[in-house]
């Protein structure tokens, strides 16, 4: 298909994203060319904005159109070899090599299934994916704020029992994995947040309450307090409940922020000067994920903020004194504010370019399954996205599990464009240092805003 024909689209009243997405793909499947140049293309198109309205009916016509071709394609697949390839996490592998067992198991006699696991980081797993998507897996697990440009390309396969699934999972999963009232992967895991991690021994529940007091007792007990400043996932705890905003635009693409505000109750001024002080107290310390856990081992760190991940070295550090908590309030300016975070969810998708969608979508229904939610909780501690899976007595045994629930009421979607992270991450690390520089923070505020709020954000 030439570049003009597919800008012709709009001229055939095909003009919306799913219309287009559609009709390409049947188009491909007819001709047997050109997919990969065809995917490229409309992510393009994507990254330009110029997919909107909804055209439901014209949309739903090229979606039977493909439903048929699908039905006849896979027609014969209760039977013979079956290939496919499931993309996890590394530390997953165990996991899912157990759960294709017993998926094999189920289905056996079925079809002769030859299944590969291949270890694939969830949150690259968009851009690995649209590298070549029809060499990339067949069912494949991402983290939820890479679904929008997944659906958007066509690459999703949308979820076909989407009410049953819908109804078996945590509404924030649901939204998580939805674009409007459209289900485009299986929920997994409603854990992929973050809140406050400590030792009992060296902290009370009083101090866990406010930032203040937890500094002020990992300083007695000559320890620190531990977060990573270089993360924009992470820096957006001290600006997400200020009343100043962040955002994606309508584009898709770009953000609005208003961090450099200097007319709200809040300003941008006050959050800096709260973390100079936060970087500049004896009982902190700015550290990754990978350091805090080994800073707990080695005694100097008491306490940090991470997710679920890292509830199983810092058991290991910390016994019996484990605790987990949802993020303290910081003092910013006159006023005690809570500590934001980002919520996510791990999904799992369908290549809708499978050659065995059918056999694809079943073991994704398999893997998010309330049994095998509560499975990759007992071998991974990871918090089940289904609602029955969440409510098992272990689960709410878990201190972690239990912070995150905690946290979430101060938690907001990552919705973001890709301009966001280089600026935060610059401006963490001034504050980190104490601001070497001397440069003035409104400036500095200013010079971060503008970079998350360029147009130009790929």
């Amino acid at each position: 298909m030439s570049l003009l024909s597919c800008l012709d689209l709009s001229i055939c009243g095909i003009n919306t994203c799913r219309e287009i997405i559609w009709y390409k793909r049947i188009r491909e499947r007819m001709e047997h060319k050109m997919k990969k140049w065809s995917i490229v293309f409309l992510t393009g198109i994507v990254s330009m904005g110029m997919f909107s309205g909804c055209g439901k009916v014209a949309a739903q016509k090229q979606v039977d159109g493909l439903e048929a071709i699908n039905s006849t394609e896979n027609a014969t697949e209760t039977t013979g070899k079956v290939s496919l390839t499931l993309w996890g996490a590394k530390e997953d592998k165990e996991l899912l090599t157990q759960i294709v067992d017993n998926f094999k198991q189920e289905y056996a006699g079925q079809a002769d299934f030859d299944i590969t696991i291949g270890e694939q980081s969830e949150s690259e797993c968009r851009d690995v994916l649209l590298g070549n998507v029809e060499e990339a897996a067949d069912v494949f697990t991402f983290a939820d704020d890479q679904l929008m440009a997944l659906a958007a390309s066509g690459v999703l396969k949308p979820v076909e029992n989407a009410d049953a699934v819908k109804s078996a999972n945590a509404e924030g999963a649901v939204t998580a994995a939805s674009i409007g009232d459209d289900l485009y992967a299986y929920p997994l895991t409603a854990d992929n947040g973050y809140f406050m991690f400590y030792d009992k021994s060296v902290f009370s529940d009083e101090d866990v309450k406010t930032l203040d007091g937890m500094l002020n007792a990992a300083t007695a007990a000559g320890k620190k307090v531990a977060m990573d400043w270089s993360s924009g996932w992470y820096l957006y705890s001290f600006f997400g409940n200020t009343g100043m905003e962040l955002g994606l635009n309508e584009d898709g693409i770009s953000n609005h922020c208003d961090w450099n505000s200097t007319d709200n109750k809040i300003k941008g001024v006050d959050v800096a000067q709260a973390m100079l002080a936060i970087s500049a107290n004896p009982g902190f310390i700015n550290t990754n994920d990978e350091g805090f856990t080994a800073g707990a081992k080695d005694g100097s760190i008491a306490a940090g903020i991470s997710g679920v991940w890292s509830a199983t070295e810092l058991q290991k550090a910390w016994g019996k004194n484990l605790g987990a908590a949802k993020l303290p309030t910081y003092t910013c300016g006159d006023a005690q504010v809570q500590m934001a975070s980002f919520a996510g969810y791990k999904l799992v998708g369908v290549n809708s370019y499978s050659k065995h969608t059918d056999w694809a979508t079943k073991l994704a229904e398999w893997i998010t399954s309330e049994e095998n939610q509560k499975l990759r909780f007992e071998m991974r501690g990871q918090g089940p996205a289904n609602t029955n899976a969440a409510s098992a007595d272990e689960v709410k045994k878990s201190p972690a599990i239990q912070a995150l629930i905690a946290q979430s009421e101060f938690a907001s979607l990552q919705r973001i464009g890709n301009n966001y992270w280089s600026p935060i991450a610059e401006f963490g690390a001034s504050m980190a240092q104490g601001n070497p520089s001397g440069k003035d923070l409104q400036e500095q505020l200013d010079t971060m805003v503008e970079g998350i709020t360029a147009s130009n954000a790929q």
